[in-house]
C-alpha cells in the first residue's frame, strides 16, 4: 500500500492511498488546488474519497470532488450537516450519483479495495473511521482521526493511520500556565486521542503484520512529535511516521 500525506493537522487533513490499481483519498480537508497538486493533477484518476466527518479540516473540498466526478463515501449525518442533502434526503448542489451514504460496520467495494466503515467517538454526527483491504496486494489499512476512543478491533492490519493528538501532561501544564483554557481542554479530551490512549489501543490490536504506522493530527502546542514517534516505535517495532 502506498500512502501519501497531502496534509495533516487542525488546518487540514488529506491522505492519498493506492495499491497501484486503485487510488482513494482519505478526507479532503484542504483547498482543491492542494488535492490537485497532491494527485499529480490527475484527480479524475481517483476511484473515490472517504470522508470521516463534517468538520472543514476534513471535508472542505468534498463537494468540489463530487462536481469533478469523484465519488464520495460518508455518513448520513455528515452529508446532512454539510448540506449536501435537502428535504427527504435529496441531494442538493452536487451530482446525486456521486454521493454514497455508508453506515457503521457496513462494507463496500471501491475498485480493488474492500472498505468497512466503523463508528468513532467525536462531537460530529455519525463520525466514521475506515478499514481498507486491498484485493490486489493483500494489505489492510486502518484509518481513524478525531476520536478519543476506538471500540472496534481489526485483525491482519499492515498499515495504520491514526490520530495521536496530545499528551495529557503537556496539556495539563498548558492549562496551569494559561496557554489552554479549561473548556478547550475538556472538549479536546472528549473528542481527540491522546498518546496514552493510542498506545493502549495499539496494545489491544493485532500487530503481527503491521509494517507502517502514521501518526496524524498532532497538536502543535499539546503534543511532542519526536516523543510520540519514539513511544509508538518502541511498542510496535514498525516504521513510524509522525505527520504534522
Amino acid at each position: 500500500m502506498d500512502v501519501k500525506v497531502l496534509a495533516s493537522g487542525s488546518t487540514g487533513n488529506c491522505y492519498r492511498i493506492s495499491d497501484h490499481r486503485t487510488s482513494v483519498l482519505l478526507d479532503a480537508g484542504i483547498q482543491f488546488r492542494g488535492i490537485q497538486e497532491g494527485c499529480g493533477f490527475n484527480v479524475t484518476g481517483l476511484a473515490g474519497c472517504l470522508i470521516t466527518h463534517d468538520h472543514n479540516d476534513h471535508a472542505r473540498s468534498a463537494a468540489e470532488l463530487m462536481k469533478r466526478s469523484v465519488d464520495v463515501y460518508t455518513s448520513y449525518g455528515t452529508a446532512e450537516s454539510r448540506e449536501w442533502l435537502g428535504k427527504e434526503g435529496r441531494t442538493q448542489g452536487i451530482p446525486a450519483h456521486r454521493l454514497h451514504i455508508v453506515h457503521d460496520m457496513e462494507s463496500f467495494r471501491i475498485g480493488s479495495f474492500v472498505v468497512t466503515a466503523f463508528g468513532v467517538e467525536h462531537d460530529s454526527p455519525e463520525s466514521l473511521g475506515f478499514a481498507i483491504y486491498s484485493k490486489e496486494t493483500d494489505d489492510k489499512l486502518m484509518y481513524f482521526t478525531d476520536t478519543y476512543y476506538i471500540k472496534y478491533r481489526f485483525n491482519g492490519l499492515t498499515h495504520i493511520l491514526c490520530e495521536c493528538n496530545y499528551d495529557r501532561e503537556i496539556l495539563y501544564d498548558n492549562i496551569k500556565t494559561g496557554k489552554v483554557e479549561p473548556f478547550v481542554a475538556r472538549r479536546l479530551m472528549k473528542t481527540h486521542m491522546s498518546i496514552d490512549t493510542l498506545l493502549d489501543t495499539l496494545r489491544l490490536t493485532d500487530l503481527s503484520r503491521v509494517r507502517q504506522i502514521y501518526l496524524l493530527h498532532i497538536s502543535g502546542s499539546n503534543g511532542n512529535v519526536s516523543e510520540f514517534k519514539r513511544r509508538v516505535q518502541a511498542l510496535t517495532g514498525a516504521e513510524v511516521y509522525a505527520c504534522s
